[in-house]
């Protein structure tokens, strides 16, 4: 693609999702939205790959649905109450209508079906940007109307880290293993979020240094498959070495960095008396622990088939740059410790 192109579509990706940081008004914030969708669709459909095209108009489609129940919703609240300020939603209908919205933007279940089919017709770069800058937009807009109807949250939140979890089982392709990886990840931000809105944007930050990191790997070992994982010993021993410690943090064991928002979410849930909801939180993960583990274990402990489609490539030197993801790669594994921090940060 022209660098140029390249340089406005990714001006506006960031002006569309600053646009809707900013405002206050309805109006305002759906204009965000739909910059960042159309800004990210050149970007999505320009390999010129049928399954590619196939995957931006699936996502267009998603996209103009959540943005013109947004747009209903917010009317249909200032008819009801007269102003278009974000944070003065009143009436229980537009606000849930608005929260649905959103949550199809971002690929709640159960309105997450899009979202691996999208993301597995896409390249990996694309793909992080999907997965990470694309969510903070609808992210800022939950945040601000904090959904007085607390049911709905819950719901969502719970089926999506159960349908995460059940969905990547048996996933034999990557992306759609990190596309459930997602869902149920966003399933724990949205459990939290009326409780603890600052402990919500914490799991998103651990959350996007972990697939950062996760992507990055995946993107330099050219796997698309668990079976061209295997191949990546002979490339980068010692990346492939950190890789599980990267992925075992997604999975939210400890000592590693992802254990540390799904602990103290676990916590807030128990202190606002739902032990039954972090008792099926807590199950649910292991449910996707358990894709990890396979992806780690293909990665390292399994030799790859020597037959002609899987004859281990050549040892050619990649051209990414490899200081972005030495860095989340450290972040991923190591923030444990700066849990005392984060809570001090998080209590008001």
């Amino acid at each position: 693609m022209n660098p140029y192109i390249l340089a406005i579509l990714l001006f506006g990706l960031g002006l569309g999702t600053t646009i809707t940081f900013a405002s206050s008004h309805w109006l305002l914030a759906w204009m965000g939205l739909e910059m960042n969708t159309l800004a990210i669709i050149p970007l999505m459909a320009q390999h010129h790959h049928p399954r590619a095209v196939e995957a931006t108009t699936k996502y267009f489609l998603t996209q103009a649905t959540a943005a013109a129940m947004l747009l209903f919703a917010s009317v249909t609240n200032a008819w009801l109450s007269g102003q278009w300020d974000i944070q003065q939603m009143t009436h229980p209908l537009p606000t849930t209508i608005i929260t649905l919205a959103l949550a199809l933007k971002i690929g709640l279940a159960p309105v997450h079906a899009w979202l691996p089919e999208v993301l597995q017709g896409l390249d990996l770069t694309v793909g992080l940007i999907l997965s990470t800058w694309q969510k903070l937009a609808p992210f800022a807009l939950i945040l601000q109307i904090n959904p007085t109807n607390s049911t709905i949250l819950i719901i969502l939140g719970l089926t999506s880290t159960l349908i995460g979890g059940w969905g990547g089982l048996n996933q034999t392709q990557l992306r759609k293993i990190l596309a459930y990886s997602s869902i149920a990840h966003l399933g724990w931000m949205i459990l939290v979020l009326q409780f603890s809105p600052s402990l919500t944007l914490l799991t998103l930050l651990t959350y996007f240094v972990m697939t950062f990191s996760t992507f990055l790997v995946f993107k330099l070992n050219k796997a698309t498959t668990i079976n061209t994982l295997a191949t990546s010993w002979t490339k980068a021993p010692i990346l492939t070495s950190l890789t599980p410690l990267v992925l075992l943090s997604l999975g939210g064991l400890p000592p590693l960095t992802g254990f540390m928002p799904k602990w103290l979410i676990l916590q807030e849930l128990a202190k606002q008396d739902l032990a039954l909801t972090a008792t099926v939180a807590a199950l649910s993960a292991l449910l996707s622990l358990y894709f990890y583990l396979r992806l780690s274990y293909a990665m390292t402990l399994t030799m790859s088939p020597n037959n002609l489609s899987g004859t281990t490539p050549w040892r050619l030197s990649s051209s990414q740059s490899t200081l972005p993801l030495a860095i989340s790669t450290a972040m991923a594994i190591c923030l444990l410790p700066l849990a005392p921090a984060a809570t001090a940060l998080l209590t008001p």
